[in-house]
């Protein structure tokens, strides 16, 4: 099995999933498996299992990672760039091309079909925070530390609230570790990069989170501003695409960059496109930018969400081995991920709840859509075009 692919193998490979790839982040690490593992067999099973452990402990987006750790694995950074673009591309064109339909409306708020967006959203987001609290608070001290992030966020609203709470329950994870020991993870003994270039991907993560909050003060809306708000969103995402959704919803819509209901309808319908939910990113950049230069913004707000996790997997990787052996590093990771549940739990009430059930016959529909869900396995692409259809009856 030889770790080396040619440019087009990898363009050609991503391609194909990105346009095909609908589900989330776990059905995307499903399709990964399947062409890679099973049936190209470029990669090995305990490798693959290696790279998900890592990407899945750092923040980011998992899948995109995973993607941007592949194409590093075969051909080095040409190749993780080119297989993280085809894999972006085909979602963020849609979601790009979606927001100026949203602009190019009159009054937002009266169309049916963006109500229908907004309820799908709630019952998406009110799954994930069922199955994430199942996964990830599997006991009563976790979840009840869960229900106390959510009241903190709730009471404090604002981005550095939310970040207090992941460092805050991260670190008493850390000090107080489980008794239970965790089951043993390997580094992986090919790892790809260099050492050296591995310490700059680092610095330059951490040197870009420091420095661009200082540079892009008072900047309004600036390059700098829409930059250093979506890096930071990328740099903190613990726990899957959906924790986007509060972290970057207190970086746009408080300044008033964009409205609540164009915000949630977004996230409405970056889930029936295939590709990865950071992809939503490219959707909330556009209408910040003005006139017909404003897919440049999406561009730039694309590019600065997925640059934090590019930079963390690919500076991570070769260092594994000693991450893994640090104390207190997967516990800090555990205490993140109870946060991150809190923090999902706090926006399901408030902006999603509240701004997208307006009567009770929206909550029974939300109610309806949970349960074609979790019943019948509807896909998130099917609900999401029902619910669309379905919104204007409900505005009556």
């Amino acid at each position: 099995m030889s770790d080396r692919r040619t440019l087009s193998e990898i363009a050609g490979a991503f391609t194909a999933l990105g346009l095909s790839s609908f589900g989330g982040p776990i059905a995307h690490l499903g399709y990964f498996r399947r062409d890679f593992v099973e049936r190209h067999r470029w990669i090995d099973d305990a490798a693959f299992a290696d790279l998900v452990a890592l990407c899945q402990m750092l923040p980011g987006p998992t899948s995109s990672q995973v993607v941007f750790g592949l194409g590093m694995r075969w051909a080095g950074i040409a190749g993780a760039a080119v297989a993280s673009l085809c894999f972006m591309l085909p979602s963020a064109v849609v979601m790009t091309v979606f927001a100026y339909g949203v602009v190019s409306l009159s009054n937002p708020g009266s169309a049916g079909w963006l109500h229908g967006l907004k309820l799908a959203a709630v019952a998406i987001v009110a799954r994930a925070v069922w199955g994430m609290a199942g996964a990830l608070c599997p006991d009563w001290p976790r979840r009840i530390l869960a229900v106390v992030g959510a009241a903190l966020v709730l009471c404090v609203p604002g981005p550095l609230t939310q970040l207090g709470v992941i460092a805050a329950f991260g670190a008493m994870a850390a000090l107080y570790p489980r008794k239970e020991a965790d089951p043993p993870l390997r580094a992986p003994p090919d790892a790809p990069g260099g050492h050296a270039w591995a310490v700059a991907a680092l610095a330059l993560f951490f040197l870009l989170l420091g420095l661009l909050p200082v540079l892009s003060r008072g900047d309004g809306e600036g390059t700098l501003a829409v930059f250093d708000r979506f890096y930071r969103t990328g740099a903190v995402v613990f726990g899957g695409g959906h924790v986007v959704l509060p972290l970057l919803r207190a970086e746009v819509v408080p300044p008033g960059w964009i409205s609540d209901g164009a915000f949630l309808a977004g996230y409405g319908a970056v889930q029936a496109v295939p590709g990865p939910l950071f992809t939503f990113a490219a959707y909330v950049g556009t209408l910040i930018g003005h006139g017909p230069w404003a897919w440049c913004t999406g561009a730039l707000a694309l590019f600065a969400i997925f640059l934090p996790g590019w930079l963390l997997v690919g500076g991570a990787y070769p260092f594994w081995g000693a991450m893994v052996a640090m104390r207190g590093f997967r516990g800090f990771v555990r205490g993140a991920n109870v946060a991150v549940v809190g923090i999902l739990l706090a926006a399901l009430y408030s902006p999603i709840g509240t701004e997208g059930v307006r009567s009770v016959r929206d909550g029974a529909a939300v109610v309806i859509a949970i349960l074609l869900m979790a019943r019948l396995r509807l896909p998130q692409w099917a609900l999401v075009a029902l619910m669309a259809a379905a919104g204007q009856w409900l505005l009556r």
